[in-house]
């Protein structure tokens, strides 16, 4: 992932096809927690979604594959942060809401990111 790339190196197929993806997975995570963030404003809601998201975090951090663990940590992640938004504790509520909102705008960037380098790389190919 941190090799260094030639400029007039064109990319292989497989290369732009899991760029393509991530830059799908990340852009659909963050429009995702934007989503659980506006739902998490009622409290009761709030807490019930942040519980089934973690539960589906915590199912694919259980998966055999390993290429399901990391979404299973972010998605855990996520859930718990929805939770601890809405659980009415003075310092930790608001840490928790703001770490939500920033991990949303976080991986909408990194889709962006990798759109923009798939689509570059789509325009080497041709």
């Amino acid at each position: 992932m941190n090799e260094i790339e030639k400029k007039d190196e064109i990319p292989s197929t497989s290369k732009l096809s899991k760029l393509g993806i991530t830059a799908i997975g990340y852009t659909a995570g963050g429009i995702f927690l934007f989503v659980l963030q506006a739902v998490a404003r009622f409290r009761v809601v709030g807490l019930i979604a942040g519980a089934v998201v973690c539960l589906l975090g915590i199912g694919s951090l259980m998966s055999k594959d390993p290429a399901d663990r990391k979404p299973g940590i972010i998605i855990t992640a996520a859930g718990v942060l929805a939770i601890l938004s809405k659980s009415g504790v003075p310092l930790i509520a608001p840490v928790a809401a703001t770490l939500l909102g920033i991990g949303a705008v976080g991986l909408l960037v990194l889709g962006i990111w990798n759109g923009i380098k798939f689509f570059f790389g789509l325009k080497k190919r041709s």
